[in-house]
């Protein structure tokens, strides 16, 4: 099956969309890029740093003739995209996202794809602070995993043709229901940046020259927090709005296990301070051998680490497919 495609074409422009672009192009996984975004200044820096072949305000002008169409802006646009796009889809086409909630996506966009349009929504669990075009390299999938969550009724096939795509990229990818998805990116990314968003709010909050300090004193932990509350707000805006379920059911979880600790330190109770503090250890260590994290201090990451070529993934890790 050939990886390659005719025409992607990415609606949105900014972290993911840039990556896809840079990554795609290097790869030589497409023939051509059509980049659509709604804010012509965006679209003239899109331009400018020369991420793809054909730029226009109009979605549905970029996804004619396309074969791989990828919705990479805020989820809370999708549902009118979904609308706007549809005529203009391509029988046969692949039709996916990138967007951080998927049972979401499956509602708003589902009731608008034509038949004999492939929907695959995706989740590369890949990123960082920054947005933008600019803010795009193209190893930002390498070594990442990539969920995808089809449609009912999409051939196999298909699905395997997006995985293929995204292996090419440098990204390890698995399948999974939209429920179950949403479910553990609540208390895996949700919570971590509600808690981040909360924890620097509370420092901005504080008088002017308690804040001075805290700012001029922060240390590690503080630091990794405001790094990943300075994400996109409106992306992460629309990711609480869409997957309230989720994050409220996990967030309940938080908060009881966070009374519990409250309690320990309140009464002195060292014993179960220093349990807990070992079991997140453990949690630590799995996630290095996991291998999404490295012990050595990372104070930003690098960008010279090339893609994974699905070949050498799977001659390293002895396995078949990851979908």
């Amino acid at each position: 099956m050939s990886v390659r495609f005719r025409k992607l074409a990415l609606i949105g422009i900014g972290l993911i969309g840039s990556s896809i672009a840079l990554a795609a192009r290097r790869q030589r996984l497409v023939d051509s890029i059509a980049i659509a975004t709604r804010r012509p200044e965006t679209l003239a820096e899109a331009r400018g740093l020369g991420l793809g072949d054909i730029y226009t305000l109009e979605a549905a002008e970029a996804v004619r003739g396309a074969d791989l169409v990828i919705l990479c802006a805020p989820v809370g646009a999708y549902g009118a995209l979904a609308a706007s796009i549809a005529p203009a889809l391509e029988q046969g086409a692949i039709l996916s996202d990138v967007g951080s909630v998927k049972a979401h996506v499956l509602k708003v966009v589902g009731p608008h794809v034509p038949d004999g349009v492939h929907f695959i929504p995706g989740h590369p669990i890949a990123g960082t602070e920054h947005s933008g075009p600019a803010a795009g390299f193209a190893e930002l999938f390498a070594g990442r995993w990539c969920v995808l969550t089809p449609a009912p009724g999409v051939p196999p096939a298909q699905t395997e043709r997006l995985a293929a795509f995204w292996r090419e990229m440098g990204s390890m990818v698995e399948c999974m229901d939209a429920a179950h998805h949403d479910m553990v990116l609540a208390i895996t990314s949700h919570i971590p940046h509600l808690v981040a968003y909360n924890i620097v709010g509370t420092v901005a909050d504080l008088e002017a020259d308690t804040q001075s300090e805290v700012v001029k004193f922060s240390a590690s932990g503080f630091r990794d927090f405001t790094r990943i509350a300075a994400s996109d707000p409106v992306m992460w805006r629309d990711v609480f709005l869409t997957n309230r379920e989720a994050v409220l059911e996990m967030l309940g979880r938080f908060l009881e296990d966070l009374s519990v600790l409250q309690r320990a330190v309140r009464t002195g109770d060292g014993a179960r301070l220093e349990a807990l503090f070992t079991r997140t250890r453990a949690i630590r260590r799995s996630i290095i051998d996991a291998g999404q994290e490295t012990a050595a201090p990372d104070f930003g990451r690098s960008h010279e680490a090339p893609p994974v070529p699905a070949s050498a993934f799977l001659r390293d890790h002895g396995g078949g497919d990851d979908a």
